[in-house]
C-alpha cells in the first residue's frame, strides 16, 4: 500500500544519513522532502504541517544535532512522529469495549455506500467468533435490499447468523431500522447471542434523512462501539467523512477497508489525527478472514522500510501448528521430508495470503519485488503436480518411475519434463533443508519451496 511513500520517504533520508554531524538545512532538506511526499500520498493538508513542524523542532535540538549517528536518530524521530499520527503505543485504546457474555454488546457498522461496510460487518464477526464470542450479524440497510441478500450470503460462508426480516412494504418494520433492531435483540436473547453487529443504511453521500435515521438507531441500542468503515482509495476525503460522522453521530474508532488496494496512503495518516478517534482495524483482502487489528508502530515501520516482522509471525502463526512446525524440522534433519510436506506447506503459504504482501513485511523488502517478480504460475504448476500424485507417490518419491511420470504429467496437465524438473529441484532441496536445520547454511536468494 504505502511503496510509492516509502520509495519517497526513504530518499529524503539521504539527505542526514552517513553524515558524520548534520546542520539544519540538512534537516531542512529532509523533511521538505517528506513534507512533498505526504502530500503526494493525499494526506490532509493540516496534519502535514503539524507532522512537519513538530518533527524539525525535535530534530533541530541538541539531541540530534550532536547526536553519535544523527542519522538514524532523525528516522527514529520520523518514526515515533508517524507512530503518533497514526495511533498511540497503548492497544487498550484500540480493543474493542464490549461487555461480558452475559450482557448483550452492540456495535454499530457506519459508512456511506460502497465503502465497505457490509463486508467488514462480516470480518469482524468472523473474527469476533474466533475469540470465543456469538455474534449475530442483523440487516439494518433498509434502503438497498441487496445489502440485506449479500449479508446473508456472507454469514452462510462463515457459519455466523444473520437477522434479516423479508422486505415488505406493508410490514411496520419494512423501513425502520430501529424495529428491526429490537426484533433482532429479541431473537438474540432467546438464542444465547452475546454480540450485535449491526450493518447499517448507507447512501452515495452523508444527508440528514441517514443521519436522523442513524441518531434513532443509536439512541435506542445505545452502542458499545460505533465504528466508521471508511475507503482508504478515498484518500483524505475518508478523513473529512470520519469528521462528519463524529460531529452528527459519534465514533468510537474507524475501520480502514481496501488496506491492501494500491493508494497513496493518505487516509490513514489523516483519521486520527482529523477525528481524534482511533483506527482499530484494516480490511487487508477479499477474504473473510483479511481482517487485521490496527499497530500503528508497525504500519510506521512499513512506511519507512523497516518492515513488519512482527505481523508476518502472527500470520504464519495462525496457519502452522507449532507441534507439526517441530516435526518438519525433525524430518528435515534427518532428510525425512517428503512430498508430502513440500504439498503441505505450498498450501499453508497459500494460506497467509498474497507473496507480495509477506515479502514486504520483511525488511529492506518494500519495493524491491514486485507482482511480476513472483512466479505465481510455477507455485500453481508445482501444486497441480505434487496434488497429482498418490500418497504412496508422495511418501516415497523414488518409486516414480517413467510409467509414473507420465500419468501425473497427464493428471496435472504438465508435461513429463516438468514432473522430471520437480522431482529434481526436490532432490537439491531436501539436502538443501537437512543443512538448514542443522544450522549449517542459510537460505540461498530466491529458493522458493
Amino acid at each position: 500500500m504505502f511503496e510509492k511513500l516509502t520509495n519517497k520517504i526513504t530518499d529524503a533520508f539521504r539527505f542526514v544519513t552517513g553524515k558524520s554531524s548534520i546542520s539544519e538545512k540538512n534537516i531542512e532538506d529532509a523533511v521538505e522532502a517528506i513534507k512533498m511526499a505526504l502530500l503526494e500520498a493525499d494526506v490532509n493538508l493540516r496534519v502535514v504541517r503539524r507532522f512537519v513542524n513538530s518533527t524539525i523542532e525535535e530534530a533541530k535540538g541538541e539531541k540530534v544535532m550532536r547526536s553519535v549517528d544523527p542519522g538514524q536518530q532523525f528516522i527514529k524521530i520520523v518514526h515515533d512522529k508517524l507512530v503518533s499520527f497514526l495511533g498511540d503505543d497503548n492497544p487498550e485504546s484500540r480493543a474493542l469495549k464490549l461487555r461480558g457474555p452475559d450482557v448483550i454488546s452492540v456495535i454499530l457498522m457506519l459508512g456511506l455506500q460502497g465503502s465497505g461496510k457490509t463486508t467488514s460487518s462480516a470480518k469482524l464477526a468472523l473474527r469476533l467468533k474466533k475469540e470465543g464470542r456469538k455474534p449475530l450479524l442483523v440487516a439494518c440497510d433498509l434502503i438497498r435490499p441487496a445489502a440485506m441478500e449479500q449479508l446473508a450470503v456472507l454469514g452462510g460462508q462463515i457459519g455466523i447468523p444473520v437477522y434479516k426480516e423479508d422486505y415488505d412494504a406493508k410490514a411496520s418494520s419494512a423501513k425502520d431500522s430501529v424495529k428491526v433492531y429490537q426484533n433482532a435483540l429479541a431473537w438474540a436473547k432467546k438464542n444465547m447471542i452475546d454480540t450485535l453487529i449491526i450493518d447499517t443504511t448507507g447512501r452515495m453521500q452523508i444527508d440528514e434523512p441517514m443521519m436522523q435515521e442513524l441518531s434513532r438507531l443509536k439512541n435506542t441500542a445505545n452502542p458499545d462501539e460505533m465504528l466508521l468503515v471508511a475507503d482508504a482509495m478515498t484518500g483524505q476525503a475518508a478523513a473529512d467523512i470520519a469528521k462528519t460522522f463524529d460531529e452528527k453521530i459519534g465514533l468510537t474508532g474507524v475501520v480502514l477497508s481496501k488496506f491492501d488496494s494500491d493508494t497513496r496512503g493518505g487516509a490513514a495518516l489523516s483519521l486520527k489525527t482529523v477525528t481524534g478517534k482511533p483506527l482499530k482495524f484494516t480490511g487487508t483482502g477479499e477474504k473473510p478472514e483479511d481482517f487485521e487489528p490496527f499497530h500503528p508502530e508497525r504500519i510506521a515501520g512499513r512506511i519507512l522500510g523497516m518492515g513488519d516482522v512482527v505481523s508476518l509471525v502472527e500470520k504464519a502463526q495462525e496457519v502452522i501448528d507449532e507441534k507439526q512446525a517441530l516435526e518438519l524440522q525433525k524430518k528435515m534433519e534427518k532428510e525425512n521430508f517428503t512430498l508430502g510436506d513440500w504439498l503441505d506447506q505450498i498450501r499453508s503459504m497459500k494460506k497467509m495470503g498474497s507473496l507480495q504482501k509477506m515479502l514486504e513485511m520483511i525488511p529492506g523488502m518494500q519495493g524491491q519485488i514486485s507482482e511480476e517478480d513472483i512466479d505465481k504460475a510455477e507455485l500453481k504448476t508445482q501444486e497441480a503436480i505434487l496434488s497429482s500424485m498418490t500418497l504412496k507417490e508422495r511418501d516415497n518419491h523414488l518409486i516414480i518411475g517413467p510409467p509414473r511420470r507420465s500419468r501425473i504429467a497427464r493428471g496435472s496437465g504438465t508435461s513429463v519434463a516438468e514432473v522430471a524438473r520437480l522431482l529434481k529441484k526436490f532432490e537439491k532441496m531436501r539436502v538443501m533443508m537437512k543443512k538448514m536445520a542443522k544450522g549449517k547454511m542459510q537460505m540461498p536468494p530466491g529458493m522458493s519451496f
